[in-house]
């Protein structure tokens, strides 16, 4: 790593100007979580001190940290909503890092927090291999890693973690949505079996938009009478264009 005269010599960290009085009781928006893995406190501090002005979509840095694999994974397990580990390879053995990004994904089953490993031993082997074989998103040599460097790997992994849980987000409503929409009909089935009419209502679409449905038999012919519309938040019907 570089000293900090160096780093502060690299000038991407800008001093936020001071908010006016009027602006203090603004909320903030959640920080993004950053997880600091490593047995050298000297590396927590200069890493922190790096990033300590980095914003990224409106929304600062929160470091979290644990000076081994075993304090590393418990904080996750306190945390799942940690964006980024910055993680080293070498702690309480030569492979504890590699240990933990495998636990990550296999025992803990995060698929979404990215991974950038950090180790002190230039040249060290099998790097290729441990990009190959580990589910990780970067690789460093610390010495390399300057701020700038620093700088750019957090926030293009905060960015991957964004797109990721957008993605997740947006799954879980389209199958959330398919749900509703399999529930109902197997109501209305049921209904016109049993030759009763049924009514209901199913979301759809992204944001959602809520729609009422109706289905009842024609008297006296083999055949459905099915109805839907739109329905507004509080339940009433959104009259048409």
């Amino acid at each position: 790593m570089e000293s900090k005269a160096d780093d502060a010599s690299e000038g991407w960290m800008i001093e936020d100007e001071v908010p006016a009085a009027d602006e203090v009781a603004v909320v903030a928006p959640a920080p993004w979580k950053v997880l600091i893995v490593d047995d050298d406190v000297d590396v927590h501090v200069v890493t922190k001190f790096s990033l300590s002005n980095a914003v990224f979509m409106g929304r600062r840095l929160s470091f979290l940290h644990a000076y081994s694999g075993h304090e590393a994974l418990q904080m996750l397990r306190q945390h799942d909503d940690v964006a980024l580990v910055l993680l080293d390879v070498i702690m309480e053995t030569t492979d504890a890092g590699l240990r933990v990004a495998t636990r990550i994904r296999d025992e803990l089953q995060n698929a979404l927090v990215r991974i950038v490993l950090r180790t002190g031993q230039p040249g060290q082997a099998l790097e290729h291999g441990i990009i190959l074989d580990y589910d990780i998103n970067d690789f460093w040599c610390k010495t390399d890693l300057t701020t700038r460097k620093l700088f750019t790997t957090v926030i293009a992994s905060l960015r991957g973690y964004h797109s990721l849980s957008e993605a997740q987000r947006r799954v879980a409503a389209a199958q959330a949505a398919l749900a509703s929409v399999h529930a109902a009909a197997n109501g209305a089935l049921q209904a016109l079996r049993d030759g009763r009419s049924w009514t209901g209502t199913v979301e759809l679409g992204e944001p959602p938009v809520r729609v009422a449905l109706s289905a009842q038999p024609s008297p006296g012919a083999d055949r459905l009478v099915l109805e839907a519309r739109l329905e507004a938040g509080d339940g009433t019907a959104v009259p048409p264009a």
